[in-house]
């Protein structure tokens, strides 16, 4: 197929993380962009840009800590979008040459529940705004089953999207950005009349010692949170950029995935602004021990808002949970071969779908999953400092062949090091990710055995990060990888061993074919 004729969206997807090949890498940063964007354009992202407002801080100490939370997820983010067009695969595929053939189902799994947790949270808050419009507009009784139809109908739709695949799911993102875009402007003009800049939130000057001493860790609790949203892409940019051709240039794909979460600004403002309205007029949805945006929301609209309230439910809905479930389809496809990319979309579909009505009708574990959502946050920014720093000192070259060993069911290569374990990368992921969960600290929720020695501030992530880098810098000086994975140009930063590479056998077999002729370089792109 020419590269000027993409296949029809219609037509289910058969790629899972083998290769793309060039002729099938259609897709431009836009597209990236899009999607990106899209699965963050929604409820939920307006719900974490309340927190500031929830923490007690004024507008404009919330939106200060909005952009410095959403600027540094953005840069931290943008690095991961490289590994797709440079390997046309997925990051957790990618992950193979810095954690080793076995160790990358830490970026599978990360994923994995990542996409079950933001899957359920969307769908949540989506169908609650849905039904909660609903009611003020049609009469719609707020009981069960009415939130369990609505539930249904998120589900089995973004279920249908992702099993037909990335071409489906893209033109459904098209749509989303910008009706949902332009709703959320629309509702800048809804809500502009009650909205009053001045909002002083508890940290006032007359406020007592004890309030005052709570004003830091509250600016940098949400900043953070703000800032995981972003971050919780970093395992699923690869799935979307894999179809990007490998000669766009770097900055290009960079830029694509910066700037779609500097857009988020748009509902992250929206939810700041309509949370301090809320604040002032219906304070009792922002009461900590049991927020409830959505329902404070809907009691300072407009009444003529309550149907674009829908329809940001119903369009949001179905954008965050095609791009978190179609990525954890194709993951799971990745650590289970035997089912393909469609099968194993399903199955994870329906087990998610489970997952969310025994959640929320069985247990009530949502406040649970978005405790779960954050520690998961945790775990996986570690894991993206390894793969970042990876990629610096392998000057961007990787060996297509060899990340695919896993998949294969092969053995050796160049990312096989120790029994398919690369120990360097492994340790600095999980002494930053043990770190980040010791020191967390969510008030009411969890609180790591360290979590109070930084004075009530959550400090996880950025310290989960920096021992995750020092540790996988040392370890490289310390303990050098082999020559050959870092290719022809040789290491930047660290030393490189001369230790012998096994070739790439199948199973009880010899070397696979071809692996004896293969050239050492990568096929492809300049650096």
């Amino acid at each position: 197929m020419s590269k000027d004729s993409p296949p029809s969206v219609t037509q289910v997807e058969t790629h899972g993380v083998e290769r793309i090949p060039d002729a099938d890498r259609t897709a431009g940063p836009l597209d990236l962009f899009r999607l990106a964007f899209g699965g963050a354009n929604t409820f939920a992202t307006c719900v974490l840009g309340a927190f500031p407002i929830l923490f007690g801080l004024s507008f404009w100490q919330g939106l200060a800590a909005m952009l410095l939370g959403l600027l540094t997820g953005a840069l931290l983010l943008a690095p991961m979008a490289v590994f797709g067009p440079r390997n046309g695969t997925n990051n957790a595929v990618s992950s193979s040459a810095h954690l080793g053939v076995h160790g990358r189902i830490v970026g599978s799994f990360l994923s994995l529940l990542t996409a079950v947790a933001f899957f359920s949270l969307s769908v949540w808050s989506s169908g609650d705004a849905l039904i909660g419009g609903a009611h003020r507009l049609l009469g719609v009784p707020e009981s069960d089953l009415a939130y369990g139809c609505a539930y249904a109908v998120f589900a089995v739709l973004v279920l249908a999207v992702c099993v037909y695949g990335f071409r489906f799911m893209l033109l459904v993102n098209k749509v989303a950005v910008i009706a949902a875009t332009l709703l959320f402007v629309l509702g800048l003009f809804a809500f502009a009349g009650d909205f009053d800049p001045s909002y002083a939130g508890i940290f006032t000057p007359d406020a007592d010692r004890a309030t005052q001493d709570l004003y830091w860790p509250s600016f940098i609790g949400a900043a953070l949170i703000v800032l995981s949203n972003p971050v919780s892409f970093g395992a699923f940019l690869g799935d979307w950029a894999r179809y990007i051709p490998a000669d766009t240039p770097r900055r290009r794909v960079m830029g694509a995935a910066f700037l779609s979460q500097l857009a988020t600004v748009l509902p992250f403002g929206f939810g700041l602004a309509t949370a301090a309205i809320i604040a002032e007029r219906a304070p009792k949805y922002l009461d900590p021990a049991a927020p409830n945006f959505v329902g404070g929301l809907l009691a300072i609209a407009p009444g003529w808002y309550f149907l674009p309230v829908c329809l940001i439910a119903l369009i949001g809905g179905m954008s965050t949970g095609t791009t978190a479930l179609y990525g954890t389809g194709l993951d799971f496809s990745s650590v289970f071969p035997r089912l393909s990319r469609v099968r194993a979309t399903v199955l994870i579909g329906v087990l998610s779908i489970a997952f969310i009505f025994v959640g929320r009708f069985g247990f009530n574990l949502v406040q649970a999953i978005s405790t779960f959502a954050t520690m998961i946050i945790t775990c996986t920014v570690p894991w993206m400092i390894v793969m970042m720093l990876g990629y610096v000192t392998r000057r961007g070259w990787y060996d297509p062949e060899a990340l695919q060993v896993f998949t294969r069911r092969q053995h050796g290569g160049r990312y096989w090091f120790t029994r398919g374990w690369n120990w360097r990368g492994m340790s600095a992921w999980w002494t930053g990710a043990v770190t980040g969960v010791l020191f967390t600290d969510i008030p009411g929720q969890f609180v790591g055995p360290l979590g109070g020695l930084a004075g009530g501030a959550d400090i996880s992530l950025p310290l989960g990060a920096a021992v995750a880098a020092i540790v996988c810098l040392l370890l490289l000086a310390a303990f050098p990888e082999p020559r050959a994975v870092y290719g022809p140009d040789g290491p930047r930063w660290v030393r490189a061993a001369d230790t012998p590479v096994a070739p790439i056998t199948d199973a009880a077999s010899g070397p696979a074919r071809g692996e004896e002729r293969r050239d050492a370089r990568q096929p492809g792109v300049p650096r």
